[in-house]
């Protein structure tokens, strides 16, 4: 009887373990339906509505009711034009090199700094304030060239891509 605490503590140990992660998230692509809720039509950005091009639109879910998402936005004719071109948005924390974005709406556009980066810079949308930079190199694992590909994070990091361009992110949730 005595070793009966250690014994059970030993029989249950896996058990509580697979418990753990389980409950941890499991990032996947989000569907069609859910990302026409998170993508709006035309996305607040400072004092504007700028139309979005659904069909660029890309996102990840944890499965839990939490998204990262983003969609080109259409800026001619806007005060936007040449200064964001994509609407994003998270409900969870993000790193992205040395940018923390905390949960919300977020702009960004980019400019080439050399052959094989560009820079691209965040904002947010509500306000067009800075949040910070991040540089993103060519993709040299996939040819894909994307609008936008927000790729399902593993292991709390994922890759978001922007024509041949990419970067890593980092999850905290």
């Amino acid at each position: 009887m005595r070793h009966l605490p250690r014994l059970t503590a030993i029989l249950f140990a896996p058990f509580a373990i697979s418990l753990v992660f389980a409950a941890q998230a499991r990032w996947r692509t989000v569907t069609p339906d859910e990302l026409r809720k998170l993508i709006p039509a035309r996305a607040p950005v400072v004092k504007e509505n700028i139309e979005t091009e659904f069909r660029t639109a890309s996102g990840v879910t944890d499965g839990k009711g939490k998204f990262i998402a983003g969609v080109v936005m259409i800026t001619a004719g806007y005060s936007a034009e040449g200064k964001y071109s994509h609407f994003f948005l998270t409900q969870v924390p993000l790193k992205l090199g040395d940018v923390s974005l905390s949960p919300g709406e977020y702009v960004f556009g980019y400019q080439r700094t050399g052959n094989d980066t560009i820079l691209v810079s965040f904002y947010r949308a509500s306000s067009g304030d800075p949040v910070g930079n991040v540089e993103a190199h060519i993709n040299r694992k996939r040819s894909l060239v994307a609008s936008l590909y927000i790729s399902p994070p593993s292991g709390g990091k994922g890759t978001i891509q922007v024509g041949r361009f990419v970067w890593e992110y980092k999850t905290f949730s």
